[in-house]
């Protein structure tokens, strides 16, 4: 059984064997003796251990991956004057589809209005810690000690080093190609550990999936079914539809090969909820599968797992006006307008973990006037939906890398389409 197959069972698995988790333990006839075994023993023990070594084996890839990927990446573009236009390039492509996805998120909450007749308002409390000003922001991105940064995870940080570091590699003679050689072995073997933890997959999506389902239940999804099924639509449309459509119109190639390739890197993203977690298996599958050069892929796909927030951008939106209209506000043009400005600026600061969409929520409802105590309301569902979400921002990832090295002459062909494309490296 191929991987991606071994991973979406464990998928169904872990959801199944959750469910029913749920089930004995809301269950009244059930001894408090076996409740406390499947609570504590199975469930916040077996399930949540081999979960969050899962996750964390994935995490310890992230920065090594990232620094080594963009100094391979910006050595071999920096003498070649390319490195300028790819990254703007990028960039542009990021926020144009970050708008695009919360201008659609907007258009269909207005018109499905999932906050329509929901009398919740009074019982919504929650507490958020102000965003650091802009100024602090900007200052932040340039890093006063690269070690700090990479041992903290401020990838901003990190990916404006290693672009640095790549950059005076290619213009450092003959130390800078001894230097870049050492890199480039470095990624392979970097890269084989990827393919190492790959194995390990289904154990860890079983884990994860079983030990959320076990906790939360389906019926979490019923007490808000209008706003979950809108984000959902949306979510689904945007990550089918959109991205599609911009790879057969603006890269010439097709969605469905590219769509077919994603699936592992979907069961990672749905699982994790993280696309810093999800980083390495969207490199490799960026690299190795879709044909993408390790020069565009090295630093697009890092760049994207960082600025690029599409999912999150989509949730903003819809809950924007679903909270709008439970409070009962009148949003006008103007603030339609400043949602989709602020949306689309807040999802570049947004970290790739789980959970912090609801972070930078607060900002956009508050640029909206509204008020941020309605974010209680969707706490129930988000964590779901954020899974969702999370394998649509690896799609938008692998889209932009695609149509990037589509218009840089950095796309493989023949490994593009070719289905079992994965075990040779296209480095050229």
């Amino acid at each position: 059984m191929s991987l991606t197959k071994r991973i979406l069972l464990a998928m169904v698995a872990g959801i199944v064997l959750g469910s029913l988790c749920n089930l004995l333990l809301q269950s009244s006839e059930l001894d408090d003796v076996w409740r406390r075994a499947v609570n504590d023993w199975l469930v916040l023990g077996v399930f949540d251990v081999i979960g969050r070594m899962f996750v964390a084996s994935l995490k310890l890839l992230v920065v090594p991956l990232v620094l080594v990927s963009l100094i391979c990446g910006s050595s071999s573009l920096g003498d070649s004057a390319r490195m300028g236009p790819i990254a703007v390039k990028t960039i542009l492509f990021y926020l144009a589809t970050t708008a695009i996805a919360i201008s659609i998120a907007l258009l269909a909450a207005v018109a499905i209005g999932p906050g329509a007749g929901v009398e919740m308002a009074g019982d919504a409390q929650f507490e958020v810690a102000k965003p650091p000003p802009l100024t602090d922001v900007l200052v932040g991105i340039v890093p006063s000690n690269p070690i700090a940064a990479m041992a903290e995870g401020n990838m901003l940080q990190v990916i404006v080093f290693a672009l640095l570091f790549g950059y005076a590699i290619s213009h450092a003679g003959e130390p800078g190609r001894r230097i870049a050689s050492f890199f480039t072995d470095m990624e392979a073997v970097i890269m084989k550990m990827v393919g190492l933890l790959m194995e390990l997959a289904p154990w860890g999506v079983f884990a994860l999936l079983a030990k959320l389902f076990a906790e939360m239940g389906i019926s979490a999804i019923m007490d808000l079914a209008a706003y979950f099924f809108t984000v959902l639509a949306v979510l689904l449309f945007h990550g089918l539809v959109t991205y599609s459509a911009l790879l057969a119109t603006i890269a010439r190639v097709s969605p469905r090969m590219m769509m077919h390739k994603m699936r592992s890197v979907w069961a990672f993203a749905f699982s994790t909820a993280s696309s810093g977690a999800t980083l390495p298996i969207t490199l490799r599958t960026v690299e190795r599968r879709l044909g993408v050069h390790s020069s565009v892929a090295g630093f697009t796909v890092p760049l994207g797992a960082t600025i690029n927030m599409d999912g999150t951008a989509i949730m903003q939106g819809v809950a924007t006006v679903f909270i709008a209209q439970v409070y009962g506000v009148e949003l006008g043009m103007a603030a339609y307008l400043t949602v989709i400005l602020t949306a689309t600026l807040a999802s570049i600061g947004t970290a790739a973990v789980p959970g912090v969409g609801l972070v930078t929520l607060a900002l956009v409802l508050e640029q909206a006037g509204l008020p941020v105590e309605g974010i209680a309301l969707i706490i129930g569902v988000d964590r779901l939906l954020d899974m969702v979400r999370t394998a649509v921002n690896v799609t938008g990832d692998a889209t932009v890398a695609v149509i990037v090295g589509k218009s840089e002459n950095q796309l493989d062909m023949a490994v593009f389409g070719d289905p079992r494309a994965d075990l040779e490296s296209n480095r050229k």
